[in-house]
């Protein structure tokens, strides 16, 4: 018998059921930015809202073997256990994984603090952290959250019974995914054009801006490419200028190539590799690359783009089909956005930055900005990647402040930067990316009233604007040059933690009382890390962290400035050096922002 889907309060999720997290499925994985995007998501709901749905295999009477959903479902877990509210007994757990369950079980509680961290799940335990910590940093109200998490609703899928689960997980991996909004978009677009050969083109647009993660040239195949594209692939053609003529140059592809035949509609939307040039990449290339934002993220940033205002109102993806369908209410204006859609695509991958994992920095990654531009091997072209701009100094400060903006605003519908950016270079090339970036970057820390601010009260921008201040002009104390301009080896890290140089729980019995809260608060003793380098620092003193954690320290330059200060002033970090430092930080943010 077939099970009809359930919709399952979020708040009553782990009251009356247990889940089972299968061996077979991964550990818990979901980073910073994923949390925070749910926490958001949540947060910023208004109503009833859908977060998505569960699938699960039924095992036994409220029993349920999760089957696709586990990394949002123990995320969900985790929050409602730092909120404090009520769960069944082992109402989430990991088949034959001890150190996962005896985590879940005391995560949040004081028996916590006596279970040895080698016996907990380091991966569980960092996700509790992110959670906490968020909820300090943003000062979200647990309360008026929990409230909310009455009206956020899952939908929980029961696969059918008798379902050979081994050929259902080779489907579900084949596919990727369910279908999403997107594919859902897709359709609908394709349906308000008249003829097969305008839906042919979408088609391949689409399919082609769709793929994030590599340069849009490499998305087409190499007839496709020479028609669309200059003959160092580096720009569109001058004579593509609306969505006609990207019709009329994939046309001249199919009249070149006869043998090529017309596919239906149906087939166009299942089609998901419109292109034969995979099998030229190698598997290092298609490894290369990650853009920062996901395709519909991505549509939706040029949906801003094209908007009439600079408002900043069309990120949010909760009304994903409402917001897009608004520039599809005829054929001409379906055409006008599949158009948008493609130069935009080439804009975004020669001018916003994107993570590159090559060479030394294969396994973590560095932040890139390149553009594509061919060269001639033989009789034939190969892809090559050179800075964006010929100008090197120019391209490592935009690098830089993209990166800073893209740690600043981790979720997506915050992006407005880069819809700001792509709106200027739709209407001019040549337009000075970097000072109009410098200026959004300015009114944000003018927006922040960071002057007034304390603790956590912070905005990150302030930290992440500053440390690009001290990247582009370099830092002096004390007639000593500290940094300078341009450090190559310097780049953002993803951090979200405010850290205390002088702790706020100091070790020591008398310590805290040479320091009010005020001045631990202060500017001048804070920087901006991540989460696992706040849990290393700890309570330590501010000359311990120095000498021990000196990985941690590299992430901030505003922290280099502040161990390089503990050295000159003989090992000592007080009130006065940290208030110092507070009045020299806030000067160079003036003097840069206004």
């Amino acid at each position: 018998m077939k099970q009809k889907p359930e919709i399952v309060r979020i708040s009553k999720l782990f009251m009356d059921v247990k889940y089972e997290i299968p061996i077979y499925q991964r550990n818990y994985a979901w980073e910073e930015d994923h949390i925070q995007q749910l926490i958001d998501d949540i947060d910023s709901s208004d109503g009833t809202y859908f977060l998505g749905s569960l699938i699960v295999n039924q095992k036994d009477t409220h029993v349920y073997e999760v089957i696709d959903g586990q990394q949002r479902l123990t995320t969900l877990y985790l929050l409602q256990r730092y909120l404090q509210m009520v769960v069944l007994d082992r109402a989430l757990y990991f088949e034959a994984r001890d150190k996962s369950n005896r985590t879940l079980e005391i995560i949040g509680t004081k028996r916590a603090e006596d279970v040895l961290e080698d016996l907990q799940s380091e991966e569980l335990n960092r996700g509790y952290r992110i959670i906490e910590k968020y909820f300090s940093t943003e000062k979200i109200d647990p309360e008026i959250f929990k409230e909310k998490l009455h009206h956020v609703l899952l939908i929980r899928i029961q696969v059918p019974r008798k379902i050979d689960l081994n050929h259902y997980f080779e489907i579900m991996n084949t596919r990727g995914e369910q279908l999403e909004l997107h594919e859902i978009a897709k359709a609908r677009l394709l349906s308000t054009l008249s003829t097969d050969e305008d839906k042919q083109a979408a088609a391949i647009i689409w399919e082609a801006c769709s793929k994030m993660d590599t340069y849009i040239q490499m998305n087409v195949d190499i007839e496709t490419r020479k028609r669309l594209f200059t003959d160092d692939w580096s720009a569109l053609s001058q004579d593509v200028i609306n969505f006609d003529d990207v019709k009329e140059k994939i046309l001249q592809v199919k009249t070149a190539h006869p043998t090529i035949r017309r596919k239906s509609l149906i087939e166009i939307l299942n089609e998901k590799s419109p292109t034969s040039y995979e099998k030229e990449k190698t598997e290092e290339e298609n490894e290369r690359f990650e853009s920062i934002i996901s395709f519909p993220n991505f549509l939706l940033q040029v949906n801003e783009a094209m908007a009439a205002s600079e408002a900043d109102e069309s990120l949010d993806d909760k009304n994903f089909l409402k917001i897009l369908e608004k520039n599809w209410t005829d054929e001409g204006k379906a055409k006008e956005f599949l158009f948008h859609l493609f130069k935009c695509r080439v804009l975004f991958d020669k001018y916003i930055v994107k993570r590159e994992f090559a060479k030394d920095y294969k396994e973590t990654g560095e932040w890139s900005l390149q553009r594509l531009k061919a060269y001639q091997d033989g009789k034939n072209q190969k892809p090559n990647y050179v800075s964006t701009f010929d100008n090197l100094e120019y391209n490592k400060k935009l690098r830089t402040l993209q990166s800073a903006l893209r740690i600043t605003y981790t979720s997506p519908k915050t992006m407005h930067w880069i819809s700001l950016t792509l709106r200027r270079l739709l209407n001019d090339e040549d337009v000075d990316i970097l000072s109009v970036l410098e200026d959004y970057g300015a009114e944000k820390v003018r927006e922040s009233e960071y002057e007034t601010a304390s603790g956590f009260g912070f905005e990150r921008i302030v930290f992440t604007y500053l440390d690009y201040l001290l990247y582009r002009d370099g830092y002096s104390y004390k007639d000593r040059k500290i940094l300078s301009p341009l450090p190559d080896k310097w780049q953002f890290q993803f951090r979200n933690s405010i850290e205390h140089f002088y702790p706020q729980n100091p070790l020591g019995n008398n310590a805290s009382k040479y320091w009010s809260s005020e001045e631990i608060n202060s500017f001048g003793n804070l920087a901006l890390i991540n989460v696992s380098g706040n849990s290393k620092f700890s309570n330590l003193p501010p000359d311990t962290k120095v000498r021990t954690y000196g990985e941690v320290i590299e992430q901030s330059l505003k922290l280099i400035i502040m161990k390089k200060m503990i050295e000159i002033n003989g090992g000592e970090w007080s009130k006065e050096i940290a208030e110092e430092h507070r009045l020299e930080m806030f000067d160079i943010l003036k003097e840069n922002t206004g």
